[in-house]
């Protein structure tokens, strides 16, 4: 990846390469190092500390350090505007949140990392992508179905990315696609607090493995 590349080129080719963004809520600073190298190798390219993680910020800065040149390293679960400078100031490149706020939004713009705020109906998606919201993500996916997302994908600008969040397992990618998602956030399915690296890898390359059947099938 060209270093002259902006995070918003990056995070468009990342998707293409691999359609998921790893989730590792709870990590902790002494770990986040060997696990995002595992993600890494397993082919993974995008990268989210939650910030209710214990020292996020520190999670944040020390993966960037590591692993910038080769993925794009964020915050999620950001609910105000001060943690979207927070983030940058870290190393992050990218601005994750369960919800649709116009100013976390544009505060991240402003910043220039990419912003994937949270929706669930269409209102909030399109109050989102006209806040300047580079992808959007529907969560809870528990609550939705891939049927959900093709009646949304009938309306909604096919060059916004939409992501599928929350309960996704590797059975279930290849309806979501079909519906028109772009890609997932995967949190406990590939990182749960005490697994190692090795077990983030395999799980990992689990669902790669998967979507490659669900996007030839």
């Amino acid at each position: 990846m060209k270093a002259t590349m902006s995070p918003q080129q990056q995070f468009a080719d990342y998707l293409a390469t691999c359609p998921i963004i790893a989730i590792l809520r709870g990590i902790e600073p002494a770990e986040v190092v060997s696990v995002g190298r595992a993600l890494v190798e397993a082919g993974v390219r995008i990268i989210e500390i939650p910030l209710n993680s214990p020292e996020p910020f520190e999670s944040i800065e020390r993966l960037a350090d590591d692993a910038g040149q080769s993925a794009l390293i964020g915050a999620g679960t950001v609910l105000n505007v001060a943690d979207v400078e927070r983030v940058r100031r870290a190393g992050g490149q990218l601005v994750v949140s369960p919800n649709t706020n116009p100013e976390i939004i544009a505060a991240t713009v402003a910043g220039q990392m990419v912003s994937v705020p949270g929706y669930f109906t269409p209102t909030e998606a399109f109050a989102a992508i006209n806040a300047g919201a580079h992808a959007i993500k529907l969560f809870p996916a528990e609550a939705a179905t891939p049927a959900i997302v093709k009646a949304q994908r009938a309306v909604l600008p096919t060059n916004i990315p939409l992501l599928v969040v929350g309960g996704v397992q590797p059975t279930d990618v290849g309806d979501w696609l079909s519906a028109g998602a772009n890609g997932f956030g995967l949190g406990g399915a590939i990182y749960r607090p005490g697994r190692s690296a090795q077990q983030v890898h395999d799980q990992a390359i689990a669902f790669i493995d998967a979507l490659v059947t669900g996007a030839t099938a």
